[in-house]
């Protein structure tokens, strides 16, 4: 059993899906929480409330973490409400669901994607970074589409590349404060974001093309998400654990 009691812990995009799920794993596992979210105030509190009936301390706190200040914001918040901060989760992102080739993708689409998941993680991790107790730990989630390329969403695979190249730049960085950060690199997840090409039986063909056979769920995310935060991956840092079910296998 990982055992995080005592551990002040962040995650954003806390709401739903893989977020959701690494929020109640952390409070299975002892840690205070705080859940960033952007917009859906009801399913955030409801996950608030789930992890405080695990008989740790949580809070969901509003920000748009896309914008510097707004950030900043919320890591301020996460210390006032927590007291410290050890652990950080970067979570939050999208995925544009509408398929485009590089020369249809527009202006607004390209900065909406970076906005969101590039320019969110940066100003967020740099706020976590400055505040972020010694010997603490920083998980980025990335994706299976920054490692190999995704055709017609080539925006999120940059995104997801740049995630990468970002948790390798910060290692070296960080390990002098004893502060470790690594990446869970996902494949098909069983969650929201994902409904569209899950209909009319697409869940069932992307399934196919998985060597496990099956679609992760949301918590088969989190639990890495959680291990390399606990003190057993404490000598695991700049490195991307990936959760595909073999679909991409790459070192």
């Amino acid at each position: 059993m990982i055992d995080l009691a005592g551990k002040c812990a962040l995650v954003t995009g806390g709401s739903r899906g893989i977020g959701a799920a690494t929020v109640l794993l952390l409070a299975e596992s002892g840690a205070d929480v705080v859940l960033g979210y952007r917009a859906r105030a009801v399913d955030a509190e409801r996950v608030a409330a789930e992890a405080r009936a695990l008989g740790v301390r949580a809070v969901a706190v509003a920000a748009d973490i896309a914008t510097s200040n707004g950030a900043d914001d919320l890591v301020r918040g996460a210390v006032a409400e927590l007291g410290a901060l050890d652990l950080f989760v970067g979570n939050a992102g999208i995925w544009p669901v509408e398929e485009e080739d590089v020369t249809q993708i527009s202006d607004a689409r390209w900065r909406h994607t970076m906005a969101q998941n590039v320019d969110s993680m940066f100003y967020t991790t740099r706020a976590a970074a400055r505040v972020l107790r010694d010997h603490g730990r920083i998980v980025l989630v990335s994706s299976t589409a920054g490692q190999r390329g995704e055709a017609f969403h080539s925006d999120y695979g940059a995104s997801k590349g740049a995630m990468i190249s970002f948790v390798k730049s910060l290692a070296p960085e960080l390990a002098r404060r004893d502060i470790t950060i690594n990446s869970v690199a996902p494949g098909w997840v069983d969650t929201e974001m994902c409904d569209v090409p899950y209909a009319d039986g697409g869940r069932e063909r992307i399934a196919a093309t998985i060597p496990l056979g099956r679609v992760a769920d949301a918590r088969d995310i989190a639990g890495p998400i959680v291990f390399l935060c606990s003190a057993l991956a404490r000598h695991i840092t700049g490195e991307i654990v990936n959760v595909n079910g073999g679909s991409v296998l790459c070192g």
